[in-house]
């Protein structure tokens, strides 16, 4: 089956709707490829773990930008790959903003020996997994959070 006949495919059967969510660029532009099979991906990952979806904004930015966001939303005044806002009373559809640094995903590819792409899939992934109620505050989250990641990114890159 050809890649455009399963789009329409999914979005018939199972009521997918890739405009749920949205990737918006701030300050900074880079090419995001595959961006109709991700949002594909985050819909049916986020349905498996139990949730609807309103709406995820997906921002990407600089440092700079999001640090500004980490110093007046929470208080922390260092730099993170991610913030995830969490928007929609419990229980109801997904509403959520997305901020990732794209300075930050670049730096940590480079630390952790790892591709730009696939950082950049595991930060994406990271916030659709706070939104599914994971959380990494303490060693055993993060650990958990971790071994979900990892799960993401073999089920997206094996199928491709």
């Amino acid at each position: 089956m050809q890649y455009p006949a399963l789009v329409s495919q999914l979005w018939t059967m199972n009521r997918i709707d890739i405009d749920q969510i949205r990737f918006h660029y701030l300050e900074i532009s880079f090419a995001f490829r595959n961006r109709t099979r991700l949002k594909i991906f985050l819909l049916e990952r986020l349905q498996k773990e139990g949730f609807a979806v309103d709406a995820i904004n997906y921002v990407f930015c600089t440092d700079a930008y999001l640090l500004e966001i980490n110093k007046d939303y929470l208080k922390h005044n260092t730099y993170t790959d991610i913030v995830t806002f969490p928007l929609s009373p419990k229980g109801a559809p997904l509403l959520s903003d997305i901020y990732i640094s794209i300075d930050r995903v670049r730096e940590n590819a480079e630390t952790f020996q790892t591709s730009f792409v696939k950082e950049l899939h595991r930060v994406v992934f990271h916030g659709a997994l706070h939104l599914s109620g994971y959380v990494d505050k303490t060693k055993e989250q993060a650990k958990i959070m971790r071994i979900k990641e990892e799960e993401y990114l073999r089920l997206y890159f094996c199928s491709t």
